[in-house]
């Protein structure tokens, strides 16, 4: 089956979204080992590690829950959604898809508005602007605006029922 030019563009920025949240949980955990270690065995902790932390955990999170709305294994009522005719199950699927668009556009803008606001500011602990601590809210955001999109557009199969199948 031949898909829209647009679907085919998203797949390597979904491959890339799901990488970035395995090499951010991947940096968190590694930043976290740090923090234990100097604590503990070299008596030193660094004050860098948790406010670091905190912003690839985001970013992961953020990631991994654009790359969901993707392949629509987002948060939804499954009992309503899947419930009653298939009209009534494509449109919910369409209003689930237009809210996860809304979502994704207000929080990449109020997102991206409070990472510039905080750009200027030192994160305390750590030599990063204190803006990174929306990165992923910004970043995610525009991302699940995409994938959302995307869906809506037609650019993956509705649900499809069992009456459907049958």
């Amino acid at each position: 089956m031949l898909r829209p030019a647009f679907s085919r563009l998203l797949d390597p920025v979904e491959r890339a979204s799901l990488l970035g949240a395995a090499g951010t949980l991947i940096a968190m955990a590694l930043v976290q080992f740090w923090q234990v270690f100097a604590r503990y065995v070299l008596n030193a902790s660094p004050g860098w590690t948790e406010p670091v932390a905190l912003v690839l955990m985001s970013l992961a999170v953020m990631l991994g829950s654009a790359v969901a709305v993707r392949q629509e294994m987002h948060f939804r009522f499954a009992m309503v959604a899947e419930g009653g005719t298939p009209a009534r199950q494509r449109l919910l699927a369409q209003f689930a898809r237009l809210v996860a668009a809304g979502s994704g556009l207000l929080m990449a803008l109020l997102g991206g508005r409070l990472m510039l606001d905080d750009w200027h500011v030192q994160m305390a602990g750590a030599p990063l602007p204190l803006g990174m601590r929306f990165l992923g809210l910004t970043v995610g955001g525009v991302l699940i605006l995409l994938f959302a999109a995307e869906r809506l557009l037609g650019g993956a199969p509705l649900p499809v029922s069992e009456e459907e199948v049958d």
